[in-house]
């Protein structure tokens, strides 16, 4: 496989998977200025208790936070401003669909490089309640204990 078409994770919000259910997840492109990208080529992102919202049939990412450019001059960018997902009008539409049902939101899941575009993998998620996450740590002890037990 050539460089070009290999997925390079930047940044996984690994806090997603352990607060909630994944339904269905996306692949989005984001709209970025230039520092943003090459402060990205450099892993310098968090998505950490970021979120996605629709707003008049566009979605906007929040919360995320790409650190300034080490190079960059007067014309750097703002850590943590919104920023536009892009994204088919039938997907938005199956979006806010799915986020109209109770309890259900939009969480970013991973920041990539696919073919030297930078990429969202967006969620379609509904949270754990605290017995959820309990019973899936207790799961995880018991795969484990098995696992070693059987080595």
């Amino acid at each position: 496989m050539s460089e070009s078409t290999e997925e390079k994770n930047i940044t996984v919000n690994r806090k997603a998977r352990h607060e909630y259910f994944i339904l269905q997840t996306y692949e989005a492109g984001i709209s970025l200025l230039g520092t943003e990208v090459k402060a990205l080529r450099q892993n310098k992102a968090n998505l950490v208790d970021s979120y996605a919202t629709i707003d008049n049939g566009e979605v906007w990412l929040h919360g995320s936070h790409i650190s300034t450019y080490d190079q960059g001059s007067i014309n750097n960018h703002e850590p943590f401003r919104k920023r536009k997902l892009l994204l088919k009008k039938n997907e938005i539409r199956k979006l806010m669909r799915a986020v109209q049902e109770k309890g259900n939101t939009l969480i970013p899941l991973r920041l990539y490089f696919k073919k030297n575009k930078v990429k969202v993998e967006l969620a379609v998620a509904r949270g754990k309640k605290k017995y959820d996450k309990r019973e899936e740590i207790a799961k995880r002890e018991a795969q484990r204990e098995l696992d070693r037990k059987y080595k």
